[in-house]
């Protein structure tokens, strides 16, 4: 590929007011106000009282908010992205950055928990609408994790350091998904940088199940997590909630010594990192197996807190043997121990290899830094946990765009989505009081974009 055209040939010039960068946006904003957020927003969210008029018209302000954060904004000042063109012609109501900087600064932690309410109901109306989670009258997983947002400067409230050693907010996120689906986000809160992982673990689940069964999920629920979260009070949280766990519980010496305990003969292999199956016996040859006992956690706190349930445990050849004599290999074979508590009913193989399947939620965390939560914009805590929940919303209403798409935008990475879906380019004409998008011609993704354009009500021109 070259220019088509010497320098000296090549002019520019910004004089065309029927342009749009986003032509996707027209689909998104329409999704969103047919799944009722702006009147959830309305209805809920209530600044009453806020300095400066914050508090008025606080669904117009979320939805530039999550126009923006659809287009790709991961500041406030990126919101300004919407204010060009034709974009004025095809929507109503958008806010300048400054506006919405003092909306956001307005926050309470009560109006946190006001739009944290409004984002649960809009997302269980994107569920429903959009079939964003097939599969979840069988079973529906919802994977719990944290993750430190590193920040700069000493004026971010909440900032502190904590295991990272990073000066940084530390925010929580539950995914939901199924085996069959991508995972959207059902609950998420933000805490201060020095936060452990687990801190209102047990409240977070409580907020996800409720939420996804409010979104008609009748199948079996289960929570996974990393060994940060297993605790007597998660594990209660489950029970008590009638779910099923799977969390990565630390080796400590009283599990060390049960998995020592586990009789050779039990070790199954299974497929792993450079398996081969063996046609003849019917079977892996692997350098992973994996087995189970029974195990009594939390032996230490009051009897009220003691589980007993299944301890799956695979083991993994070591590599690098370099305290191993040449030739001796198998008298010394020495392994790395990956365990893990859990009271599902599944099979052992089934069960290890859905508890690995926990490492999705990191895909979201990729997803989120890759476009809102890029960074955390503001000075104020609370304005921070208001544009995580954005965040998270508008990662739902992407990922619900995708499955209005195609089968394969259903699964596709958010980053894809803006590339294939939003960041479009469109000309607006009118006439006889009609507006009509143009979009390119032999656009790569048309037909997806069509399906998504038809899907969210709108009409194409024949």
């Amino acid at each position: 590929m070259k220019s088509s055209h010497t320098a000296a040939a090549t002019f520019a010039t910004a004089d065309d007011s029927s342009l749009i960068a986003y032509g996707g946006l027209a689909a998104g904003v329409r999704l969103a106000e047919r799944c009722g957020l702006p009147g959830l927003v309305r209805d809920r969210v209530r600044l009453a009282g806020a300095a400066n008029g914050a508090g008025t018209a606080p669904d117009a302000k979320v939805m530039s908010l999550v126009a923006g954060m659809l287009a790709g904004a991961d500041s406030i000042d990126d919101v300004d992205v919407l204010r060009h063109g034709a974009m004025s012609r095809a929507f109503a109501g958008i806010r300048a950055p400054s506006t919405l900087g003092t909306f956001l600064r307005a926050f309470t932690w009560g109006h946190v928990r006001q739009l944290e309410s409004a984002a649960r109901v809009f997302t269980a109306n994107l569920v429903r609408h959009c079939g964003l989670l097939p599969g979840a009258g069988q079973m529906i997983f919802l994977d719990i994790d944290s993750k430190v947002k590193p920040v700069h400067g000493y004026a971010k409230q909440g900032a502190a350091f904590g295991y990272t050693r990073q000066r940084g907010l530390h925010f929580q996120i539950v995914t939901a998904s199924t085996p069959v689906s991508a995972p959207v986000v059902v609950a998420s809160r933000l805490r201060k940088g020095s936060a452990g992982s687990a801190k209102g673990a047990a409240h977070l689940i409580a907020e996800a199940v409720n939420a996804v069964r409010a979104m008609g999920a009748m199948g079996q629920i289960i929570v996974r997590g990393d060994s940060a979260f297993c605790s007597h009070k998660t594990v209660a949280a489950c029970r008590r909630l009638g779910v099923r766990f799977s969390f990565t519980i630390a080796q400590r010496k009283k599990v060390r010594t049960a998995v020592a305990a586990i009789d050779e003969a039990a070790w199954t292999a299974i497929k792993y990192t450079d398996a081969v199956f063996d046609a003849d016996e019917q079977r892996w040859v692997s350098d992973a197996e994996v087995a189970e006992t029974g195990y009594t956690a939390f032996a230490g706190k009051p009897k009220k807190y003691h589980v007993t349930a299944r301890l799956l445990v695979r083991r993994v050849k070591r590599l690098g043997q370099a305290h191993v004599p040449d030739g001796q290999g198998e008298l010394f074979a020495a392994h790395r121990f990956h365990v893990v508590f859990t009271d599902t009913a599944l099979g052992l193989v089934e069960a290890e290899a859905t508890h690995r399947r926990h490492a999705i939620v990191e895909q979201v965390f990729a997803d989120l830094e890759d476009s809102a939560l890029g960074h955390l914009p503001s000075g104020k805590f609370t304005a921070n946990a208001a544009w995580l929940t954005l965040a998270a919303l508008t990662h739902n209403l992407t990922r619900a765009l995708g499955a209005l798409a195609s089968t394969f935008h259903a699964k596709a990475r958010t980053g894809t989505l803006r590339r294939h879906l939003i960041a479009v380019p469109a000309r607006l004409t009118t006439g006889a009081r009609t507006l009509t998008w143009h979009f390119p011609d032999r656009w790569p993704w048309l037909e997806a974009l069509e399906n998504l354009w038809t899907g969210v009500g709108h009409r194409l021109r024949t």
